[in-house]
């Protein structure tokens, strides 16, 4: 049946790459229209990594870094990069601090691990909750939204997923509705600041804003989003959390304390992480690099918690830092080949130029299409779009209170929010439903999309409003 199942699905991925390339290759010619054929093969390129990706039919680093190779070549091919500069093209295309700034994150987040702090909150917030489900759902999805605005939230999912499912283990109760609300409540938060998800890290790295003007403008829409989102929780899990559970015989004899296995590191990184965030609210007037300062916190905890390096360093998911790296080739040599410009005149054409209905096409554009296609490669592609559109539209006359393009925000509410619709609208989602199933406990693509996508249409048209009524105010 496996077979069955892997056999339909690969060929309908090659249906679709067959048919979206046939139509990218022969729509300019029934238009009669002159297209760059680089732009063409570009343009084919990306639709197959799309598909690919969805479809999860290659892992989607080595997807990337193939696509990376291909377009290279294609680019040489067509003489949009020279042979001998191809080294160089491909040091200026990867934004080094986006990968910078996780990796910084990825290391200290690592030592922090190291300290057992992760399952002294699950047992303390299964103590607080006094066998309240619901009280237990709050508090795991307020702790993991909250510290998923300053720790990028794929880290806090791989660090609280196999503490949530521990827990749940010993309380014999399905731990499946809790990291499915974790991983929403972790895509929500994360919306909030420069550093909580990955495609606002490349948001605020390709159109420069800082750490404190991100949060600014997007607090509001992820805090209001996020009540709307419990609420939404509640009613989608009231049968799984109708009940209580009896403490007496499973946590109320341990003690928390004891889970933390080395309290002087814990405070050692707790001082260096807070240094980090206070550096990233000064880098406005600093203007020093997010990466710097994230890697500079990196090294110092490094040195003076004694790790061991080459152990933490294991931790660090190097796959998901290749997968960024590519993926900045591929979008970089598309952009060169013309593409980007092209998407970027036909939304304009599509949106007749109206600064309005652009920012909600945006969103709504966004929130789909991340739904269905991981929110990192999409937001690398629609940076530069983003750009071009900014260039071309006066939206100047829309807003006057915001020191950003009201289109940056659009982008990040979409691609944030959108990301919780399927299984594998976001790196989070992704991370949670693969350790669930190592531990046993299948969620299916098509249990997730019963849940996330009407989640997620809510909370993408309560963000909305949310930032309709910032740019009106």
């Amino acid at each position: 049946m496996v077979k069955t199942y892997l056999s339909k699905k690969n060929v309908l991925a090659l249906v679709m790459i067959l048919s979206f390339s046939f139509l990218i290759f022969t729509i300019p010619l029934i238009l009669g229209k002159q297209v760059n054929p680089a732009m063409l093969f570009s343009a084919a390129l990306m639709i197959i990594i799309y598909i690919v990706l969805s479809f999860e039919l290659l892992h989607r680093t080595s997807l990337a870094l193939v696509g990376a190779l291909s377009i290279v070549a294609t680019g040489i091919y067509f003489e949009i990069v020279q042979p001998a500069e191809t080294l160089d093209v491909i040091i200026e295309l990867v934004d080094f601090n986006t990968i910078g700034l996780l990796l910084g994150m990825m290391i200290i987040v690592a030592i922090i691990g190291e300290t057992g702090v992760f399952n002294w909150v699950g047992v303390k917030a299964t103590k607080l909750s006094k066998g309240n489900l619901w009280k237990l759902m709050i508090i795991l999805c307020v702790f993991t939204a909250v510290t998923s605005m300053f720790v990028d939230n794929v880290t806090i999912i791989l660090l609280m997923v196999p503490v949530t499912i521990s827990i749940f283990r010993a309380l014999d109760i399905s731990p499946v509705p809790f990291i499915l609300a974790q991983t929403l409540s972790s895509n929500i938060g994360g919306a909030a600041t420069l550093i909580g998800d990955p495609p606002n890290i490349i948001i605020g790295s390709g159109a420069n804003i800082d750490f404190n003007s991100f949060l600014i403008h997007m607090g509001p829409p992820a805090a209001i989003t996020f009540v709307v989102g419990l609420i939404l929780i509640r009613l989608i899990f009231r049968k799984d959390l109708s009940g209580t559970i009896n403490l007496a015989t499973k946590f109320k004899t341990v003690d928390e304390e004891t889970l933390i296995r080395d309290k002087p590191l814990l405070q050692k990184s707790l001082a260096v992480l807070f240094g980090v965030i206070v550096l990233f609210s000064a880098h406005g007037l600093l203007h020093i690099e997010v990466s710097v300062i994230a890697l500079g916190g990196a090294a110092v905890l490094l040195a003076i918690s004694r790790s061991h390096v080459e152990k933490i360093l294991q931790e660090v998911d190097w796959s998901t830092l290749l997968f960024f790296a590519g993926l900045f080739i591929v979008v970089g040599i598309a952009e060169k080949s013309g593409l980007i410009e092209t998407l970027a005149v036909v939304t304009l054409e599509i949106t007749g130029g109206d600064p309005w209905i652009t920012i909600h096409s945006i969103v709504w554009l966004s929130a789909i299409a991340s739904a269905f296609v991981d929110n990192i490669p999409f937001t690398t592609t629609m940076v530069p779009i983003i750009h071009t559109l900014n260039a071309n539209l006066n939206m100047d006359q829309i807003y006057s209170n915001m020191q950003y393009s009201p289109l940056w925000w659009a982008l990040a509410i979409g691609a944030d929010l959108g990301g919780n619709g399927t299984l594998i609208g976001s790196s989070a989602g992704v991370v949670a439903a693969g350790i669930s199933l190592k531990y046993g406990n299948k969620i299916s693509f098509l249990k997730w999309f019963k849940i996330g996508f009407p989640f997620m249409l809510i909370t993408v048209a309560v963000g909305s409003l949310v930032l309709t009524a910032m740019i009106l105010l």
